[in-house]
């Protein structure tokens, strides 16, 4: 039973205004679609800053991490941060991620499959894109970083988010979607790829 949902786990990634606006939703879609991931379900939207800001605090300590890795991140570069105090920090942070997200339609999906966090965390690339490795959608997509977000006073505009953990997406997925608008279907590569003794190829 554990096997069995572990191959039906599940994340949730969104395509943000500045994806939408460059039209890289078909881009974005087929490399997550030919890992083999499954999409279950897909949506477009325009976020009411309610909904940004819920999304963020789906994980209560949310606002920790992120204002303490922020205030890491300055003092790494040998800069002294706006403030020391991490919740007042992350609160700086989450005001422009709000008004990002919330400035235009996003596409929001959910992929299915077996490390559908993991796989999609992975094509997706680390949160910055300067830093983002070759390969990964934000390395070879966009180009925008930390310190010139900074400069400008605005989120780091990095095409996608996508779930950190697979109790992280349960959350999300809540947040985004109802019950009804998730499917179940079958796909024929499902066979392949998970299927133990590949028994059905040979007539």
């Amino acid at each position: 039973m554990a096997l069995d949902l572990t191959k039906k786990e599940k994340t949730l990634v969104l395509i943000k205004p500045d994806g939408l606006q460059r039209s890289l939703v078909g881009e974005i879609i087929h490399r997550y679609e030919r890992t083999g991931l499954k999409l279950v379900a897909l949506k477009m939207v325009v976020p009411q800053p309610e909904t940004v800001e819920k999304h963020y605090n789906v994980d209560p300590q949310w606002r920790l991490k992120n204002g303490t890795k922020t205030i890491d991140a300055y003092k790494a570069k040998g800069k002294t941060p706006p403030t020391t105090d991490p919740i007042e920090m992350s609160g700086m942070t989450l005001k422009k991620l709000i008004k990002y997200i919330s400035s235009g339609p996003v596409i929001a999906m959910i992929w299915q499959g077996m490390h559908a966090v993991g796989v999609v965390r992975k094509i997706t690339g680390s949160t910055e894109p300067l830093t983002s490795d070759v390969g990964t959608i934000r390395g070879d997509l966009t180009i925008d970083s930390y310190e010139i977000s900074d400069i400008d006073g605005r989120s780091v505009r990095n095409l996608i988010h996508a779930s950190g953990s697979p109790e992280e997406a349960e959350a999300e997925i809540k947040l985004w979607f109802s019950p009804e608008e998730i499917l179940s279907y079958r796909l024929i590569q499902d066979e392949i790829l998970y299927d133990v003794n590949l028994d059905g190829i040979l007539e």
